[in-house]
């Protein structure tokens, strides 16, 4: 078994043969909502010289505060955070751009001599950063035919019409993907359509990339029934902490329930509400339902990363001792005397 680190020097570099340079070190910090993640990542940058990157699509908005249980100020003061508020809730924020500016953040943290820790539980944001976009840009136009085609044949009792023709032109991706799944149907279509070659094709080679950084991918699960006690709480907690009156400045500001930052859980549950249409008492059930259920699909996505590692929150002493190899893996071996 080669020592800790020697995949760097068996790396040929670009010219000559001559080893690459190591790839900078980072901790991934993922998992379910109301998981954890925050907390754990908070703990670890302050232990090991850390900073973090924000992964949580909808934190990346300003005056989102209550609703995505966004980092406070003490949290702020006591590690840097990166790529919190940086658009506004009208503004179009994707995967793409999140990781550009990802990237850049993390550039600056190694260059100043600290360590990157990637805290948020967006698996589309994450993937970006860690793996890139699958090649193929696509064409917005094309989708919005094959959506309008979608609607068509669901309203014609027919839903899996666009899947059929999925599985018939890439039988690997059509099995890949769940045959009632529109948005990764329609987005397959769209870039068969746009790079002219299989999906599946796209992503094997995707597969085989370099990848950026070397990572240590930890999952924050406390298990199903602690996980869903944990969601109850939170949104008991958003509620009592202001979420309904946050919605109304939002509303104030001019930003108004058609916006996709808007139909984020919490605010959208929260604008019956605030319209007279519904109870606090009976929007609350909803909520949390709501985000087990999305809990549940989180989870799902994270099984699906082949190298991550499941934690327990509580096993401070376990993670701990898991970063800090990791990151000892990274220094010089003792010169032989």
């Amino acid at each position: 078994m080669s020592a800790p680190g020697a995949e760097h020097a068996l790396r040929p570099g670009r010219e000559g043969g001559a080893p690459a340079p190591p790839r900078p070190r980072l901790v991934v910090v993922a998992g379910p909502t109301a998981a954890g993640k925050s907390a754990l990542g908070l703990r670890l940058a302050r232990r090991f010289d850390g900073e973090i990157v924000n992964a949580d699509s909808m934190q990346v908005y300003r005056h989102l505060d209550v609703g995505t249980a966004k980092p406070g100020p003490a949290e702020r003061a006591a590690v840097v955070h990166h790529l919190l508020d940086v658009a506004e809730p009208d503004e179009q924020f994707n995967a793409g751009r999140y990781a550009e500016l990802a990237h850049a953040a993390i550039a600056d943290i190694v260059r100043r001599g600290r360590r990157p820790f990637l805290v948020g539980g967006t698996g589309l944001y994450l993937r970006a950063v860690l793996e890139g976009l699958l090649a193929g840009a696509g064409d917005p136009a094309e989708r919005a035919r094959l959506e309008a085609e979608q609607r068509e044949a669901a309203a014609e009792g027919d839903p899996e019409r666009l899947h059929r023709r999925l599985r018939a032109l890439d039988p690997e991706e059509g099995a890949r993907i769940h045959p009632r799944d529109v948005k990764r149907t329609v987005r397959a279509l769209e870039l068969l359509g746009a790079a002219g070659r299989r999906p599946s094709e796209l992503r094997r080679e995707h597969a085989f990339g370099e990848r950026r950084y070397e990572r240590l991918y930890l999952v924050v699960d406390p298990g199903r029934e602690a996980l869903a006690e944990r969601i109850d709480r939170r949104c008991e907690a958003m509620v009592a902490g202001g979420l309904l009156q946050e919605l109304r400045r939002l509303r104030e500001l001019g930003y108004g329930p058609e916006l996709a930052s808007m139909q984020a859980i919490g605010y959208r549950h929260m604008q019956p509400v605030l319209d007279g249409l519904d109870t606090l008492a009976n929007v609350l059930e909803s909520m949390k339902r709501d985000t087990r259920q999305y809990a549940r699909r989180q989870r799902t996505w994270f099984r699906g990363v082949p190298d991550a590692v499941w934690v327990d929150p509580d096993d401070w002493d376990g993670i701990e001792a898991r970063v800090a190899a990791f990151f000892a893996a990274d220094q010089p071996a003792p010169a032989v005397v």
